[in-house]
């Protein structure tokens, strides 16, 4: 089975709704679920939040984050879900997030490829648990976009999964 129809097949079992915040992804991560007949049971909302601006306007990313740790960072990711989460008009209980670099930068910031995910889920105590990791792709830009969204839809059950086996109770259903 493929990605995406295992990530819908995965999350509509669960009764789960996800939200995407994507910098570098563009949206690719939502699209590709999206693509799955029955997705629209499962997927709440997505945001496309390239600029820093975007990233602090829509989603409360601290500057002082971005400015630390760089937008092609792990800490950014986590804001990015998290923030997500935390919208009046977020009816998910998880949340998936990536930024980083698809080509290279100006600034001498992270190398090509470097993309940082973070997936976000409220449990039943109604905390936000929040795993991330980075990842680094060789291609083109396109190609790098692509197997990173891809790569972000294939980790939100294996967190799941480590979640529901620790001490929270795994996640829960949000109103």
């Amino acid at each position: 089975m493929n990605i995406p129809r295992r990530v819908v097949s995965f999350l509509s079992s669960r009764g789960r709704k996800l939200a995407t915040a994507e910098s570098s992804t563009a949206g690719l991560i939502a699209s590709l679920l999206a693509d799955v007949p029955g997705s629209g049971s499962c997927l709440d909302i997505g945001f496309i939040v390239y600029s820093p601006t975007g990233k602090t306007r829509f989603l409360g990313i601290r500057k002082e984050t971005m400015e630390r740790f760089g937008l092609a960072s792990e800490e950014v990711a986590r804001e990015m879900a998290e923030g997500t989460l935390k919208l009046e008009g977020c009816a998910a209980d998880i949340a998936v997030s990536n930024t980083g670099v698809a080509d290279v930068t100006p600034d001498g910031g992270p190398p090509p490829g470097t993309q940082c995910f973070a997936c976000s889920y409220c449990t039943r105590d109604a905390e936000v648990t929040t795993f991330s990791e980075t990842h680094t792709f060789n291609g083109s830009r396109n190609d790098i976009r692509h197997d990173a969204a891809l790569y972000a839809l294939s980790r939100i059950e294996t967190y799941f999964n480590l979640l529901s086996g620790s001490r929270t109770g795994g996640p829960m259903e949000r109103s």
